[in-house]
């Protein structure tokens, strides 16, 4: 039996050419530790002229969790905690890793997985006018990421109302950004304008092609300028700094990033056409290169064996709530398979 075509998630290879290629060059080159290479201070450079933001502190992780808690560890009073949405992925996803830092995640409404600024409003008015607020955590920090759990984008304009709110609110807004490649892609939101309405963004390497790093944007300058204090302390500074910063720099290099991204949202248009053709529906209507479906069991049994997806669980009605990843890891092959398989069922539906 042939081995099944992987549309689990957008990690499941080791990274890019591109990047295996700059670090097998790399490999013996002696260099500083801790991020004082000198790979790491080109991908910093790079990542400041890309966000168009030359006084931004860069910090490199090695993962999206230590990332999230170490940022918002640092930026948060010891009484405070964060709003984010119940999909958010430091409130699903993460162990509670931001919780054992002594904060609490605050969960609000969202729409489609996403938070809007009169769901932040709302959290703050229902803390402040609370007369017994003492007895309360106060919201301190706005978390968001995109793309979201969902797969979903927040656009422009979103994000510059939950900027404004942050501000005038005297609130931290940050953007867990694991899978940006993909929202610079099919979006309207660009890196400048990050570095414009945020105080701290997450560049994503580990989803978006890179053996498994992180790139934090910290706008705000006085957090920045002691941060790497912060993330000492936190376990997360890297001895060895090469990964990241030849993995960024080769990002940043002709565009990589930015391609990478294009390539596998084409993907997933495809994808979703396909599954729309086939009489499959959509759970929700995502512009990413996550694709969230409804399968009954036909569905399952006809590509079972040749596809693997992830399984999110049952929807009210018994379908399986399904999600396929392109990456840039997909190749034609695979791609062409699954259009196939759902070509198969287009027919057999109008038969």
């Amino acid at each position: 039996m042939a081995t099944p075509y992987q549309f689990q998630c957008d990690y499941i290879a080791g990274c890019t050419p591109q990047i295996m290629d700059a670090l097998l060059r790399h490999n013996l080159t002696e260099v500083p530790g801790y991020c004082e290479d000198m790979f790491c201070k080109e991908a910093e450079a790079k990542i400041r002229e890309a966000c168009k933001c030359p006084d931004a502190g860069v910090f490199f992780f090695a993962g999206g969790t230590i990332c999230n808690l170490s940022l918002i560890s640092a930026v948060l009073r010891p009484w405070q905690g964060v709003l984010a949405a119940p999909s958010g992925h430091i409130a699903a996803h993460e162990t509670g890793a931001i919780e054992a830092t002594g904060h609490k995640v605050l969960e609000i409404d969202a729409v489609d997985g996403k938070l809007t600024a009169e769901a932040v409003k709302k959290a703050l008015v229902s803390y402040r006018t609370n007369a017994e607020r003492i007895f309360y955590v106060e919201p301190g920090l706005v978390y968001i990421s995109n793309p979201t759990e969902l797969g979903t984008l927040y656009s422009l304009a979103e994000l510059e109302e939950l900027s404004k709110v942050c501000r005038e609110e005297g609130l931290f807004l940050y953007v867990d950004g694991a899978r940006l490649a993909y929202a610079l892609a099919a979006g309207d939101i660009k890196l400048e304008d990050y570095a414009r309405l945020t105080d701290a963004f997450c560049i994503g390497g580990t989803k978006c092609g890179a053996l498994g790093c992180e790139a934090l944007v910290i706008t705000d300058q006085k957090l920045a300028s002691d941060f790497l204090s912060a993330q000492r302390q936190r376990g997360a500074l890297l001895s060895k700094g090469r990964l990241a910063g030849l993995s960024f720099s080769t990002f940043f290099t002709d565009d990589l990033y930015g391609k990478i991204g294009k390539r596998a949202i084409e993907q997933a248009m495809m994808l979703k056409t396909a599954f729309v053709r086939a009489g499959i529906e959509l759970y929700i209507d995502s512009p990413t290169n996550q694709q969230f479906v409804l399968l009954n069991d036909a569905a399952i049994e006809h590509l079972k064996g040749k596809f693997i997806w992830e399984d999110c669980g049952k929807h009210s009605d018994g379908r399986t709530i399904a999600r396929f990843c392109t990456a840039w890891s997909t190749t034609d092959e695979a791609l062409q398979a699954l259009l196939d398989a759902l070509g198969e069922m287009a027919s057999e539906a109008k038969v």
